[in-house]
């Protein structure tokens, strides 16, 4: 059940199960979530690789009649093409050379529970016909099978891909589609909801198993400048690299997330409360954090900044940083 608080700086937060959010973007999305996962529809996740797709997938289910069934993953783009039948379906012994015994696809691995198909649009194109089939009447047949197996389960996809634009360029059915398309989900991209970086990064703190480390203010203030192309997954991988030089019940500082912002990320900057500021102090300001991320190293921290070497040392010894 959706459930509404307040952070330490009054933004109100939606939290559905584990899932809290603080911006807009996000807020919207659980609010839908919330809906839509007590209902058998089919739902359809889009957003970039790295979003949580798979983590509100999960929640989905969680939050369904089917919670203490099967949550199972069937990655379309994992799969080589010549086995995904196989394992989708399943298959019986002696189907082809090396099946010496049969199979349970991820249909029936699901049954009474809920099948993840994510990143359904690198499913091959050979494929569609027979998952179309399976998902309207909820039946399947092994690979080398004549008996029809009944399923009774919920779909969720995801995808990072345009799936009209797949259509239209003959690559995904588009029967397929509208069958997945029932109710369709966009997953916000980690740079359209800088509000949710503290509540993510205590999160994934704890996920990774350092719930006694706290955060310095000032990683926040860096966190928001990154343009974060990877999303959630980039940040979850840059605080367990960080985290390896805090010590247990310390603090996270500013210098120990390794992050440069790419120089032609202006959307971040834009963002920022730069009106009225001194342009001397937003220099100097940049200057000492990109000198962080770099770990003192001038090279990065010029090529970063988009100036000479020679320009940097310049303007250290004039704010008088690192002397």
């Amino acid at each position: 059940m959706l459930s509404v608080t307040a952070d330490p700086r009054g933004h109100e937060v939606q939290q559905f199960g584990r899932l809290e959010a603080a911006s807009p973007a996000m807020r919207r999305v659980l609010t839908v979530l919330e809906r839509l996962a007590p209902t058998e529809l089919t739902v359809t996740l889009i957003g970039e690789t790295g979003t949580g797709k798979d983590v509100l997938a999960h929640t989905l289910h969680d939050h369904s009649s089917r919670a203490a069934a099967p949550f199972v993953v069937f990655d379309c783009g994992a799969v080589a093409a010549n086995l995904a039948e196989s394992e989708l379906f399943g298959h019986e012994r002696g189907a082809f050379t090396g099946a010496h015994s049969a199979y349970s696809g991820a249909f029936e691995r699901a049954d009474g529970g809920t099948l993840f198909l994510d990143e359904v649009g690198e499913l091959p194109i050979d494929l569609q016909p027979r998952l179309l089939r399976a998902l309207e009447n909820r039946r399947v047949r092994r690979v080398g099978g004549n008996q029809y197996r009944p399923v009774d389960l919920r779909v969720v996809a995801a995808t990072n891909r345009d799936l009209k634009s797949l259509v239209a360029a003959g690559r995904f059915r588009e029967d397929l589609y509208f069958r997945l398309a029932a109710a369709v989900v966009a997953v916000p991209p980690l740079r359209d909801r800088a509000e949710d970086l503290p509540l993510l990064t205590k999160r994934l703190i704890e996920d990774l198993g350092r719930p006694g480390v706290s955060v310095a203010s000032g990683c926040y203030e860096a966190l928001a400048v990154h343009a974060w192309p990877g999303n959630v997954r980039e940040l979850k991988n840059t605080l367990a690299c960080a985290l390896a030089f805090v010590d247990e019940g310390g603090v996270l500082e500013p210098d120990q997330l390794q992050l440069v912002a790419p120089a032609d990320d202006e959307s971040a900057v834009e963002r920022l409360p730069l009106g009225g500021q001194p342009l001397e102090r937003i220099e100097r300001a940049a200057i000492r954090q990109t000198m962080s991320y770099t770990r003192g190293n001038k090279v990065l921290a010029a090529q970063a900044l988009g100036i000479a070497v020679s320009t940097l040392y310049e303007k250290l010894k004039r704010y008088r940083i690192g002397t």
